[in-house]
């Protein structure tokens, strides 16, 4: 057996439209399974499309995960797409920044309830269905502010934090039913999220200096870990925080 095999695998990526997830999305259908992409917009079908005309099995649901009945119309959607679910990846998030002194109140709420309590609901869907299967991948991603307090982003560190405990949690009450639940830590990543301080100067040379591999990571880095955790290579790990950061954590 080729225990990083993925063929056919029943593959749901939120966040898939774009950036990390869009990357892990198509790391999975270069492996061989069938993915189904939410994202919030539209964009969601076009990004799908383009896969499907790369010769990929690719399909896509989209909708707002911030409120709880399209977050439920969205995974029925997408179960019913794939035909059942093997893998669940929860890489959607947003994030805003604001002095903590200044930070608006709904906003910090937006980020938790977008960051947090819809990937614990969406986790919570799937492993109702993965419980019946007696086997099932729960992939969350997290970050280096799960382990870092971070400046101006206390409501998404807050966010991502939780999103590590969640994942801890998870695995100790499902691992039993044959779950995996684990979560990928990215770096400093380059993508749209992280405009901002790539374009800041000295806080770019800051992390730079900071990274061993001396580069910002990309998605395509995350694509290997992705693959691991998403299959039989994988079964014996749980709650396990992975940090794909080209050495930043460590140093």
């Amino acid at each position: 057996m080729n225990l990083f095999d993925l063929k056919n695998k029943k593959i749901l990526v939120t966040g898939g439209t774009r950036g990390l997830g869009n990357k892990i999305a198509e790391g999975f259908l270069e492996a061989g399974a069938h993915v189904v992409i939410v994202g919030s917009s539209i964009k969601a079908i076009d990004t799908a499309l383009n896969f499907k005309n790369k010769g990929f099995k690719c399909d896509a649901v989209y909708g707002n995960l911030g409120k709880k009945e399209e977050l439920e119309r969205v995974f029925q959607e997408a179960i019913e797409k794939l035909g059942g679910i093997d893998v669940l990846v929860n890489a959607h998030g947003i994030t805003k920044r604001y002095d903590p002194i200044e930070f608006p109140v709904e906003a910090f709420e937006e980020i938790i309830n977008i960051n947090l309590t819809s990937v614990f609901m969406l986790s919570q869907l799937a492993a109702r269905i993965m419980k019946e299967n007696g086997y099932g991948k729960i992939i969350n991603i997290a970050s280096m502010n799960s382990f870092f307090g971070g400046q101006t982003v206390c409501a998404y560190s807050s966010s991502k934090g939780g999103v590590m405990q969640l994942t801890k949690s998870f695995s100790n009450d499902l691992f039993k039913y044959g779950i995996n639940v684990n979560a990928i830590a990215p770096g400093y990543m380059a993508t749209d999220m992280t405009k901002a301080i790539q374009d800041n100067e000295t806080r770019n040379k800051e992390i730079l200096e900071r990274i061993p591999a001396g580069r910002w990571g990309t998605g395509d880095d995350l694509k290997g870990c992705a693959i691991f955790l998403a299959s039989h290579a994988s079964d014996y790990l749980g709650g396990a925080i992975i940090p794909v950061d080209g050495g930043f954590l460590a140093k």
